[in-house]
């Protein structure tokens, strides 16, 4: 679970982005990666990352964060565009400038091109593997000394492997620089990155003792220190304070990860009822729902509320404490403000949806529906979402673009024959020619290939 697409040569794990070496041991299927999505905690990423990504010349929006559920330090690009960061890595992260040095190192990353020729340099490792295995055989074949088709095969995969590693402490480095570039260009003190880099080199230590640098996918984190060191001390902007606001939102993003990831007793014990800052008391009104104590974590929140009256992540979580506890009218009218006071957080939406789609009462089919729509307006990936759309309109007796909407959800959930028979129920149900029976043709193309390319593959 720790790592996306990882590469493993010789039981060595290569990662591309920051790495602890822990173990041997691969890491879990892809697929069972765990994500977590929170507009709060995406919302503030993103904007701690805005300025990296402007300043690479990238799309802000073209850049894809996930959350990672995984305590270890963590994070790593996969797939092009695409940020992956661990809630290790954000729980020990101190401040913001820290995280914002990882986004940077990531965006390096991104900005070089590495993803698109790391299968390339691995391709050339795997190569030294093959050749030398070939000639190893010949050669105990040829002299009955299978001892020295060992030798000539363990060390043709050695050179491979050595040639692979030194790429990828090629690439690490450079994305360090380009951190320094980017911090710099952003107008960021590159300190936290610098911090993060002792952080991390003390957990290295722990883990490693004295490691081979041959046999590391980065540099040693002593080289990489020193470096930023350097940099540290030259740039004009290692002095730029961390905004009072960029600050207080970290702050309540770590508060409000910590409690819904630990025991609510951890979280007490961190943000005990001495402490009567804002992060702390969002914390305790997250524990208090997740001991649970409903009628508790609805004074907290309420008292958030109260002081914060058009803060929406607080009546988002109000909404959340009444949803799930069956209160579902209560919970629509916690959702509503928080649409309200949030109309671009599009999981909120979907959130207000569901709970309008719950309460059962057809007066709501089409709000529900409304909703839904527009939470796909960037959330279309989501099966969940297009199924819930196909089950609001079935119930409001659209039948075509329930059929239509399930047909998106099973494409999205790589079920192609299911796709095709929603798609052709669609067609069959929509008016000829229609926007709805055109969506179903294009579903029905995209599933026939999908279905073709899977083939293919298999």
């Amino acid at each position: 679970m720790r790592t996306l697409f990882p590469f493993i040569l010789r039981g060595l794990i290569l990662n591309l982005g920051f790495v602890l070496w822990l173990s041997s041991a691969p890491p879990a299927n892809a697929a069972g990666i765990n994500l977590i999505r929170d507009s709060e905690i995406e919302r503030t990423i993103r904007t701690l990352a805005t300025p990296i990504f402007k300043a690479a010349g990238l799309h802000p929006g073209d850049v894809k964060i996930y959350l990672v559920n995984d305590n270890t330090l963590n994070a790593f690009v996969a797939g092009g565009q695409n940020i992956f960061i661990n809630t290790g890595l954000i729980l020990r992260s101190e401040t913001a400038l820290q995280l914002v040095g990882v986004i940077a190192h990531e965006t390096g990353h991104i900005q070089a091109g590495d993803l698109s020729r790391t299968p390339q340099e691995l391709a050339k490792a795997k190569m030294y593997g093959i050749l030398t295995s070939v000639l190893g055989l010949a050669a105990a074949v040829g002299t009955g000394r299978a001892d020295l088709g060992e030798a000539i095969i363990l060390g043709g995969q050695g050179t491979g492997q050595r040639a692979f590693l030194k790429y990828s402490r090629t690439q690490e480095a450079a994305a360090d620089q380009a951190a320094m570039r980017l911090m710099d260009a952003a107008g960021e003190s590159s300190e936290g990155l610098l911090q993060f880099l002792n952080i991390l080199e003390r957990q290295e230590k722990l883990s490693l003792g004295h490691p081979n640098p041959y046999l590391l996918s980065h540099p040693l984190s002593r080289e990489r220190v020193e470096a930023l060191a350097q940099h540290v001390a030259h740039s004009p902007f290692s002095t730029v304070p961390i905004p009072p606001e960029v600050h207080a939102m970290f702050a309540r993003m770590k508060a409000k990860l910590f409690a819904f990831l630990n025991p609510p007793a951890a979280t007490l014990r961190r943000y005990p009822t001495t402490d009567t800052s804002l992060p702390a008391r969002y914390a305790r009104a997250i524990a208090a729902y997740r001991t649970p104590d409903l009628p508790k974590a609805l004074d907290e929140i309420d008292a958030l509320i109260k002081g914060h009256p058009k803060d929406g992540y607080f009546w988002e979580l109000k909404g959340q404490m009444l949803f799930e506890n069956a209160k579902v009218p209560e919970a629509i009218v916690a959702y509503r403000r928080a649409a309200e006071l949030l109309p671009k957080a599009y999981l909120i939406r979907n959130d207000l949806a569901r709970a309008l789609l719950e309460a059962g009462d057809p007066n709501l089919l089409q709000e529900a529906i409304d909703d839904f729509k527009t939470s796909l307006n960037d959330e279309a990936d989501q099966p969940f979402i297009w199924r819930q759309l196909g089950i609001a309109y079935g119930r409001k007796g659209d039948l075509g673009q329930s059929a239509l909407a399930l047909g998106e959800a099973a494409l999205r959930s790589g079920d192609t024959s299911e796709a095709i028979y929603h798609a052709n129920k669609a067609q069959g149900l929509l008016p000829h020619g229609s926007r709805g029976w055109l969506h179903a043709q294009d579903l029905l193309d995209a599933a026939h290939q999908a279905s073709k390319d899977s083939g293919k593959a298999r």
